[in-house]
């Protein structure tokens, strides 16, 4: 532990699994104070049990009142609320434009919309007074989808592209008081992240591809496979003192899929 957060009070949104668990795990070990908000109830008891004391809200983050509650939980618990995280999401499993049916298109729409956008917009507006009376910073999980073709279906490569707006226009809007910055991580092993209930594919798990940590890996000029415990360090960074001078940034762990040939 180098305690590159200590003093630090965090929320992390969509903090169950994957690369949300990770940034708590990381948070912690450097030291920070975390909150969590979640809506699967199982793994809001995991939490709870395997970190003791932990303030965890259950609750969907798509909603006020949820992004609320969490907000209030944190400062009743610490005091105040200085970084807050969103890492909640929801896939199209690549489908595009000519595969999606059209009698689903406005359900998928909506609630890929609703996981993927509006829930980060929910969050850093539930968090924003706090964040702007200690100088806070928010991180957004954004995707290589949001740069590089290939990586997602149209819905889902459309919401990546809105957080990584969402990331702009926020760091502009709320500077000085406020950094914002996005983390674009590229395919992670070992997530629980699924597919839309409105196409049938709320029982998919990317993770369950056959051959994904070879297909992964070999994909990238790095080579490697990568998990949420390697992505939760660049929240790290970005959430440090050390990274005071940066906003409307974003940190690419991809194993290196912008200078593929």
């Amino acid at each position: 532990m180098s305690d590159w957060l200590a003093g630090r009070r965090a929320l992390v949104i969509g903090a169950g699994s994957g690369i949300g668990r990770a940034v708590v795990d990381a948070f912690l070990a450097e030291g920070a104070q975390v909150a969590v908000l979640e809506r699967d109830e199982r793994k809001c008891a995991k939490l709870s049990e395997e970190r003791p004391g932990l303030p965890v809200v259950v609750g969907d983050a798509t909603t006020r009142e949820a992004n609320e509650a969490a907000v209030a939980a944190t400062v009743e618990a610490f005091g105040g609320l200085d970084v807050l995280v969103n890492c909640v999401g929801v896939f199209d499993f690549y489908q595009g434009i000519g595969e999606l049916p059209a009698d689903r298109l406005d359900d998928a729409f909506d609630e890929i919309f609703r996981v993927n956008v509006k829930s980060h917009l929910h969050s850093v507006k539930a968090a924003l007074p706090e964040l702007r009376r200690n100088k806070g910073s928010v991180i957004l999980t954004e995707s290589t989808s949001a740069y590089y073709p290939g990586r997602g279906g149209v819905l889902y490569v459309a919401t990546k592209f809105a957080v990584r707006g969402l990331v702009t226009a926020m760091a502009h809007e709320l500077a000085p008081d406020v950094r914002v910055n996005g983390v674009a991580p590229g395919g992670t092993l070992n997530t629980d992240l699924r597919g839309l209930d409105s196409l049938g594919l709320n029982t998919k798990r990317l993770d369950d591809t056959p051959g994904r940590e070879a297909e992964l890996a070999g994909r990238v000029p790095l080579k490697v496979a990568l998990s949420g415990e390697d992505h939760a360090w660049s929240y790290v960074f970005l959430a440090a003192e050390r990274a005071r001078g940066i906003t409307g940034g974003v940190v690419h762990p991809d194993g290196g899929i912008g200078v593929k040939a």
